[in-house]
């Protein structure tokens, strides 16, 4: 979705939009390479502008569907989001070199009187997927032995045994 900064009027204007799980999946560097699947992704926010600047701020929520990482059981979680930037006009000479604060995080470019809120609600929507999902934080995965779930039963693989490779590290002393 691209919104024209010219068009935004001075008491800015209130966005509510969704977009589909697939829409994301289009927009992944490599399509079709992901472990999770996102229903409709919500989207509400409000845009003012003063002068060249335009202040975005606003909610994108959804669900995910993704297997646990421990488990390996399917697992429908929320993902949801708050945001804030600030869009300037792209300056005709870029700095080269500049260290990034805190401040620049939540600050963007725009080029050519466009904001492309897609790339922004995307970029949200990424940092909110966690690296590892769990079921439950207190999931207790799969065995390394036999390979049954620990939540649904329990086995008799035996547990206090170890790896005779590092049976040369029990003899180490601090």
């Amino acid at each position: 979705m691209k919104l024209s900064v010219s068009k935004i009027p001075e008491g800015g204007i209130n966005l509510q939009f969704e977009k589909d799980g697939e829409w994301f999946r289009g927009l992944l560097p490599e399509s079709g390479q992901c472990d999770f699947v996102l229903d409709r992704i919500d989207v509400v926010c409000t845009v003012r502008r003063t002068k060249d600047a335009v202040f975005m701020e606003g909610t994108a929520s959804t669900t995910m569907d993704v297997p646990c990482c421990r488990c390996l059981e399917p697992t429908r979680m929320p993902v949801g989001c708050s945001f804030k930037y600030t869009f300037v006009p792209l300056p005709s000479h870029p700095q080269e070199d500049w260290e990034l604060r805190a401040d620049d995080l939540d600050f963007a470019y725009y080029e050519e009187d466009t904001i492309d809120l897609d790339s922004v609600i995307f970029e949200q929507i990424m940092l909110q997927i966690p690296i590892k999902p769990l079921c439950a934080d207190s999931c207790r995965g799969l065995c390394p032995h036999c390979g049954i779930n620990l939540n649904a039963a329990s086995c008799r693989c035996e547990t206090g045994t170890f790896d005779e490779r590092l049976a040369v590290l029990k003899k180490f002393k601090i």
